[in-house]
Order: structure tokens, then C-alpha cells, then sequence
């Protein structure tokens, strides 16, 4: 089946990939089915701001996975930086998240949930034409988040879980040091902990009969649901 991806006015997009195999063969694509669109394209962050302050593109398509800098390393976390600063500053653009990594943005989704324009994920596993299909539906302002992955538990994911995830796997602190860092008891770490487990449905009583350690089998679960990196 042909797709009509034709749009009332020609697009302005901005595309941002730091595998320029990938920015290339995306940027082959788009340009064929959007002959008249102006498309700019960047490999880093800092490239990608700079043309966002410039041509206020209709459309942003951009990875997770990308560096901030030419000569910095290519890592997630520049990447979800970028997204949430287009949400804050960029009500009126559209955002296409194409990326291996998607489920990483379970970190932000609350913050996704209240972008008022069109924002949609796309792994970059799919199809030329399915990918096609959701840039069309990021365009018309539609809003299409469900290939992230839900956390199993219905319950609320709290900034402050995500900051202990930091501080205990990315910075290698312990609960005393983590407890002196954000400014709270001991305790309230260790409640954090179990509420985190409890998102993460992580059998803690089952876990400490079996004798399994219970701080790597967190770490494990949470790089799994795209928490960390």
C-alpha cells in the first residue's frame, strides 16, 4: 500500500543522529518523500541547539544515544538532556524520537505527557515505510509514546528514585553518603529503596531467603526498564 505523506506546507526538519551512516540513510529517505521540506542536520547536541535557536524547525527527529560535543562520547544521557530541554523550550515543535534505546524516556515520560505538540517514539529497528508513517503521525501533532515499555507496578516513578539510581550505580555512592548528598535521614533512603523495588517488582523477602544480593538484582532490573544506562 502507498503511503500519501504529503502535508499542506512544506516542513522545516531537523534531524540528529551522531552515526552519520544512519543520519545519512535517514536524510535519503525523508528526502524523497518531502522534496520541498528544508531539512538541516546535526551530530552532536550542541550543533543540534544552535540550529534549533536558528530555523525553529516544525519537526525534530533526533536519538537517544548521541554526544554532546565533536570529540565527546556518544551516551544516553546527552541525549535525554537534549529531549527534555526541546520540551521546556519547544512547545511548538514536534519530536520524533528515533532510537535503539527507547525505553530510556520512562524516565521523563511525565514531562513527554505534557508536551502540547506532536510527539512519537520509532525504533530504528522499523521499516522504512513504518518509520515514514510515524514522522506523518509527528507532523499532524499526534502523540504516540506506547512502545515504551511500562514499569510493572501502577505506581508513580519519582525524580528522587532516579537521582538515588545515579548516586548508588553511576557514582558509586552508599546510602550514608547518598543520604548526606540529597539532604535526607539514612531512613528516607532506605524508603526510597523499597519503594523503588516495589516499581521495579522486586520480591525483597524472597530475595534475602534465596541470599541473592539484593543491590545487584536492582541495578539489573532498572537497567533493563531503561531507568539507567
Amino acid at each position: 500500500m502507498s503511503l500519501n505523506l504529503q502535508t499542506t506546507k512544506s516542513p522545516t526538519i531537523l534531524l540528529i543522529d551522531s552515526y552519520e551512516i544512519f543520519l545519512n540513510g535517514t536524510l535519503e529517505i525523508l528526502s524523497s518523500f518531502y522534496p520541498d521540506a528544508q531539512i538541516y542536520t546535526a551530530i552532536t547536541v550542541e550543533q543540534a541547539l544552535h540550529q534549533i535557536a536558528l530555523v525553529k524547525p516544525d519537526l525534530v527527529i533526533t536519538d537517544i544515544y548521541v554526544a554532546r560535543d565533536i570529540g565527546d562520547a556518544i551516551k544516553i544521557n546527552s541525549g535525554m538532556q537534549l529531549i527534555k530541554e526541546l520540551l521546556r523550550k519547544c512547545p511548538d515543535s514536534n519530536i520524533l524520537v528515533q532510537s535503539s534505546y527507547i525505553n530510556s524516556l520512562v524516565r521523563i515520560k511525565a514531562e513527554i505527557d505534557k508536551h502540547p505538540s506532536g510527539f512519537v517514539v520509532a525504533d530504528k529497528s522499523l521499516s522504512s515505510q513504518e518509520t515514514l508513517n510515524r514522522v506523518r503521525w509527528t507532523l499532524q501533532g499526534w502523540t504516540h509514546t506506547k512502545d515504551i515499555r511500562a514499569i510493572n507496578s501502577g505506581l508513580e516513578l519519582k525524580p528522587e528514585w532516579l537521582r538515588l539510581l545515579n548516586l548508588a550505580f553511576e557514582e558509586g555512592l552508599q546510602d550514608k553518603a547518598i543520604a548526606a548528598h540529597i539532604c535526607v535521614s539514612e531512613r528516607m533512603v532506605r524508603h526510597y529503596w523499597f519503594k523503588l523495588q516495589e516499581v521495579l517488582n522486586i520480591n525483597v523477602d524472597e530475595l534475602k531467603h534465596q541470599g541473592k544480593n539484593l543491590r545487584v538484582i536492582t541495578h539489573l532490573r532498572a537497567r533493563e526498564e531503561g531507568l539507567i544506562d
